[in-house]
């Protein structure tokens, strides 16, 4: 049992890393060709794919890989966060305060007096 943990540990790490290695863009890949990576991942076991993990791929923040969600949405990201709708409640406010201080200002139907 002892001698098939570190064989399945292997095979497991190698798939995981073959598998990003594929799903990788061309334009992330450094160092050499993502084929080469391939090859190195399949052909040397742990330290082909540990190579793989640690430098093979650019990973730096906010380049919108697929682990963070897809890629990055342009523009507000919630509606307080977009100028236009904030602009726009803002009008409605004041609309709504110009209208209600004209109705307290002109008596109305109700504030007539009765005959």
């Amino acid at each position: 049992m002892a001698r098939v943990i570190p064989v399945v540990l292997s095979i497991a790490l190698t798939i995981f890393a073959l598998a990003d290695c594929v799903q990788t863009e061309d334009a992330k890949v450094r160092g050499i060709p993502k084929w080469a990576w391939i090859v190195l991942v399949v052909l040397i076991p742990w330290i082909g794919p540990i190579t793989w993990l640690l430098v093979g791929r650019d990973r730096t923040p906010g380049t919108g890989t697929a682990r963070r969600g897809g890629p990055r949405r342009e523009g507000p990201l919630a509606p307080d966060d977009d100028p236009e709708f904030l602009r726009d409640l803002d009008e409605q406010i004041r609309r709504e305060r110009r209208d209600r201080e004209r109705r307290e200002q002109t008596p109305g139907d109700d504030d007539a007096p009765e005959a």
